[in-house]
């Protein structure tokens, strides 16, 4: 275990969101859902909104610090930062972030933040060039993330050999999961295998149902010293370990096409490698997974990079059986995720991490102790944190 370590000298108390919408069906603007869930965060950790002193968020991220401070009327702020590109890679960094500003005693309460309005901002999906390198994409139909990066998916099925269905997996379990769960936009919109496998195409090896939603709400998590979360609730969540970034040349899509050695892979091997060296701890101590799923085969690139299986013994170990709580070894997105629950870039799934340590869960594991959630796979910086109970440290 690394010496220069994150472990235990932080942790979350308070978790929020607003209600999650459908994109565009949100009745309130996005500044609004940022504030409900600070406040609802707050409410769960038992403190004033006001005693927050520092804000952290991630990809591009329209609610500032400075006006969020504004508007609940905070005593001082002392943080406020963003983590730059990766989309929804930046969640986990985002965090990381904010243990970082608490531990080196920058700022003493840090809320993680994230908010959408899709009917006020537009489709965050949509279609458009936004690099010069689109040039090179666009006139052969690769205008949209999903086609990007399902050649990326293309690559890695042909090279190991792993079966395409274990992505059908990862999309019923997270459906599955969202039945128990009130808060999730697809709650009592259940799916099988013959609808999913009826399905039109999105782009090959994607189906409809391997695609996330996109959505209108917002999420917060509060970090706090690991000294004063044990006075703030009986159930803190500590940061075990958090790591972000890429290896060499992860971000070069155009050239990675030919000869970029992270091209087909969801950009996590040295970040796995950091947060367990960083940890101390290594995958079979881990209870329970919530993976960012903007695709389900990121879904599965993630796993393996993680260490949770292998090429090898992908096939069997993602099997729907194994990925649902309770009676799953490797218990997946257990909210419904990006998928199933609701997409607010990947936040939601940090809130779902920490309520599986407190026993608070819709589809709990039972004595969950450890929980990883991972940002953004197949972009750069991806991300990852580790949650663990007191019990761990």
């Amino acid at each position: 275990m690394s010496a220069r370590t994150i472990r235990g000298r932080v942790a979350v108390v308070g978790v929020g969101e607003s209600t999650y919408y459908k994109h565009g069906r949100s009745p309130d603007p996005e500044f609004v859902l940022a504030l409900k869930a600070i406040l609802a965060a707050a409410r769960d950790a038992g403190l004033d909104a006001k005693e927050i002193d520092g804000f952290a968020s991630f990809s591009n991220d329209r609610n500032t610090g400075v006006r969020l401070a504004n508007a609940l009327g905070v005593h001082e702020l002392r943080w406020s930062s963003m983590q730059w590109g990766g989309g929804g890679g930046g969640a986990s960094g985002a965090v990381q972030q904010a243990a970082a500003a608490v531990a080196a005693g920058f700022a003493d309460t840090v809320v993680v933040h994230r908010s959408l309005a899709q009917g006020q901002f537009g489709r965050y999906g949509s279609s458009m060039p936004r690099k010069a390198m689109d040039s090179l994409r666009v006139p052969y139909g690769m205008s949209t993330p999903a086609a990007v990066y399902a050649s990326r998916m293309t690559r890695f099925f042909a090279e190991t050999g792993v079966n395409p269905d274990v992505q059908r997996a990862v999309s019923l379990a997270s459906y599955h999961h969202a039945q128990n769960n009130p808060r999730a936009v697809m709650h009592g919109r259940p799916l099988d295998e013959a609808t999913y496998d009826q399905s039109r195409w999105i782009v090959e090896p994607w189906r409809l149902f391997d695609l996330c939603q996109e959505n209108d709400g917002a999420a917060a998590l509060i970090v706090t010293s690991a000294e004063r979360a044990k006075d703030l609730t009986p159930t803190p969540s500590y940061i075990i370990a958090a790591a972000q970034g890429g290896g060499i040349r992860s971000g070069g899509f155009i050239e990675n096409v030919y000869d970029g050695p992270n091209y087909a892979t969801s950009d996590y091997t040295e970040v796995a490698r950091r947060l367990w060296g960083m940890s101390g701890l290594t995958p079979a101590d881990v209870d329970v997974v919530q993976s960012y799923e903007n695709f389900t085969g990121a879904v599965v690139l993630s796993l393996i990079e993680h260490g949770f299986c292998s090429p090898e013994d992908a096939d069997e170990i993602l099997s729907f059986e194994n990925l649902i709580a309770p009676s799953g070894a490797l218990p997946l997105n257990t909210s419904g995720g990006n998928l199933a629950e609701a997409y607010i870039h990947g936040l939601g799934s940090h809130i779902e991490a920490v309520r599986q340590l407190r026993g608070e869960s819709p589809n709990q594991v039972p004595g969950a102790k450890v929980s990883l959630a991972s940002s953004g796979p197949m972009v750069t910086p991806a991300s990852t944190v580790l949650f663990g109970v007191e019990e761990v440290l």
